[in-house]
């Protein structure tokens, strides 16, 4: 498609949806980035699908880990967004400038996130477009931080104005 079809905007505008940082670990080498095409798919058994750009070095980490950690930011976290959304792990330790730990297989799991799980890869999805879709089977989870409201969430419209570590 060439242009910009007006009939078509409306389900091709991003939405001011939730974005996540997924991170990955394979062979040594750990990786994360900001993802906001992501979603709930199935509910027994409980299943999500985040999708990677193939131009993302995440991308390239995670075809070759077993699981994938998926976090939520408050809308007050832009930095730790930053961190993940801008540079090029290829060439920047993301993970030198944050704090994490190991999951159980190995995920980088973040230590300020709002809320994570890690998933285990049950089908990678070749898209035929610029994402590749990660399906994935919770099997660990952050605690219950049932203290008070919930936060806002990180959304769209507060990583706007970030520039990509890499192409689109």
């Amino acid at each position: 498609m060439t242009g910009r079809d007006p009939e078509l905007v409306a389900f091709t505008e991003p939405p001011d949806g939730t974005m996540y940082v997924v991170t990955a670990a394979a062979d040594g080498v750990r990786a994360g980035c900001l993802v906001g095409f992501a979603s709930q798919c199935s509910i027994h058994p409980p299943r999500f699908v985040v999708w990677l750009s193939t131009a993302n070095h995440t991308l390239r980490v995670a075809r070759e880990a077993s699981h994938l950690a998926v976090h939520v930011l408050g809308g007050d976290q832009r930095e730790l967004a930053e961190v993940f959304g801008t540079q090029c792990g290829a060439r920047v330790d993301k993970f030198a400038r944050v704090s994490w730990r190991p999951s159980a297989d190995g995920a980088p799991v973040l230590s300020e996130a709002r809320a994570w799980f890690v998933g285990r890869i049950e089908q990678r999805v070749e898209g035929g477009g610029d994402h590749v879709g990660f399906l994935l089977a919770p099997v660990e989870q952050s605690p219950d931080r049932n203290a008070g409201p919930a936060p806002r969430l990180l959304a769209l419209r507060d990583v706007e104005g970030l520039t990509p570590g890499h192409p689109a």
